[in-house]
């Protein structure tokens, strides 16, 4: 015997007088509901009878009845009612029973119902056999389901060498910090395996109850992309090396190439350099010159107030950059350099150097200042991690900025989001006034002449566009916004001093030093910044 709610039915008798029958639940079932008792009579013209009576006897333990009265004598038959949930991906039925000799529902007045509602999908069989042959009421069942789409896997391509290569100097005993020898190329030989692509699943779509199909998520789908030097399989799933000498990953493009190598100075004798692949210059770069290049740059000597621009690599500058204001390092990857003197430099990985010193240094990552002098001292030091140095400002209060908490790129992208959403909501409070003024003209009957409808048709695409954009930029914004004010990593470490005239900021929250301290660390903690000791 199977669990059963109990429910009640309707039966005629002598002189059409109708009973209705309470049948109570068994094993673990529940007593039907009052209201839906209630409601199943009315819907059939039952309302005139002793409420109170039958409230005590469907709430019995026992098979009993009571008198509704002389009805009109007609049968009626089997029902049921049915919920599809909001995404149509399950129908929930529940059935009604017919009066005493009513006709009961078959397979074909079920599916029929469902039809009414389009419901042509997922439908169980089996169910609808199993309940023909053991009538249940007043109970849910899932009578339908949809078939969730099955997502597939993106392709994924696997590289055989260091597509990150570390550029961080080595740190002597003595606190000194050695530029000059540093692991930065990945070398290769001919026939080398450099990358494989595996394939991934496109997946498979889904429907609803109505039939509808629900689309799969979209996979990535990928190809090798190579540069000169290099050869592809038959089925393109994997590159291999042609020459021997080193690899990179640029843009998701594996490049080999031999190092453009500058055995002297880049002056007059040289002029600028623009070369698709690393550069290594062996003497200086002199005021006025340009070295730019997609991969890595490495300069043993100086450079004076010229551009030094890597797209996608690593700057290294052994000796260091005085910039008389006009020096400029772009760096896609990291730079180190010995120290940055007036000058400007833009790091899309961390920045390290010896000293810096009233220049202007942005990071996406780190700022490491940490020779045995180890400092920072005017300018504005910006860092999407942390800034490490042994001493930050100096005796005589010189004006030094320190921001932590989100690269500086993104930081700008913030700062530019805050102010496009701000024009876009002011276009959008003024273009749904004119839209409302026009409905309103239009459920009044009147009609609009074709210049008025144009404008109207006009202002409509306007008001769509501006919402669009302020949905996708105000999504974006509460992104950076939280990453602004969650950044765990941000905090400035002076190893030595920190003098009056430093101001900290960490994520959005600024912090000016009015005394000297030595030996701590500034982070923020509960919406302030606070100081500890290292």
């Amino acid at each position: 015997m199977n669990q059963e709610n109990g429910y009640i039915q309707v039966e005629y008798r002598e002189d059409n007088e109708a009973f209705v029958v309470y049948y109570p639940p068994v094993l673990n079932g529940v007593k039907p509901d009052y209201k839906e008792c209630t409601e199943y009579l009315k819907g059939h013209g039952f309302e005139n009878y002793n409420n109170q009576e039958f409230r005590a006897l469907i709430c019995g333990d026992a098979k009993s009845e009571m008198s509704l009265g002389v009805g009109d004598g007609l049968e009626f038959i089997e029902s049921m009612s049915y919920k599809i949930s909001l995404d149509k991906m399950k129908v929930t039925c529940r059935f009604y029973p017919p009066s005493k000799n009513g006709q009961t529902m078959d397979a074909k007045d079920i599916l029929g119902e469902l039809a009414k509602k389009n419901v042509t999908f997922g439908i169980d069989q089996d169910f609808i056999i199993n309940f023909m042959n053991n009538r249940v009421y007043f109970t849910d069942f899932v009578i339908a389901e949809g078939r969730a789409p099955v997502h597939g896997i993106d392709d994924k391509i696997e590289y055989f060498f260091n597509t990150n290569p570390s550029l961080k100097p080595k740190h002597n005993e003595d606190g000194s910090v050695d530029y000059h020898n540093l692991d930065n190329v990945c070398q290769v030989k001919e026939g080398d395996l450099l990358a494989r692509l595996h394939k991934g699943d496109r997946g498979t779509n889904g429907k609803d109850v109505t039939g509808r199909d629900i689309p799969c998520r979209t996979v990535k789908t990928l190809r090798l992309e190579k540069g000169k030097n290099l050869h592809l399989n038959e089925d393109m799933t994997e590159i291999y090396s042609e020459v021997t000498g080193h690899v990179s990953l640029v843009n998701g493009k594996v490049f080999v190439s031999d190092v453009y190598e500058v055995s002297g100075d880049v002056d007059n004798s040289v002029g600028n350099i623009e070369y698709n692949g690393n550069v290594h210059i062996q003497g200086s770069v002199r005021g006025g010159f340009q070295v730019i290049a997609k991969g890595d740059i490495i300069i043993d000597g100086v450079v004076e107030d010229a551009l030094i621009q890597s797209d996608d690599g690593q700057i290294i500058v052994k000796c260091g950059i005085h910039g008389m204001k006009k020096g400029l390092l772009d760096a896609g990857g990291n730079v180190i350099t010995k120290f940055i003197e007036n000058a400007s430099v833009f790091s899309g990985g961390y920045v390290e150097a010896g000293s810096i010193t009233y220049s202007d240094v942005s990071a996406s990552d780190d700022v490491i200042v940490c020779e045995r002098k180890g400092t920072i001292a005017g300018g504005v030091i910006r860092a999407g991690g942390k800034v490490d140095a042994q001493t930050i400002g100096s005796p005589m209060g010189a004006a030094t900025q320190i921001e932590v908490g989100m690269a500086p790129d993104k930081k700008e992208r913030y700062v530019q989001l805050q102010r496009e959403i701000s024009v876009l909501s002011q276009n959008i409070n003024k273009l749904k006034p004119i839209i409302k003024t026009y409905n309103k003209y239009i459920q009044e009957g009147k009609q609009l002449d074709q210049k008025n409808a144009l404008y109207l048709q006009k202002v409509a695409g306007e008001l769509t566009k501006n919402t669009k954009m302020l949905e996708e930029n105000q999504q974006e914004f509460n992104a950076l916004h939280q990453e602004l004010i969650t950044s765990r990593h941000a905090k400035v470490m002076v190893s030595k001093d920190i003098f009056p005239g430093v101001s900290i900021t960490i994520s959005d929250i600024t912090f000016n030093v009015k005394d000297k301290r030595s030996f701590c660390q500034f982070e923020k903690k509960n919406g302030e910044i606070v100081v500890n000791n290292l």
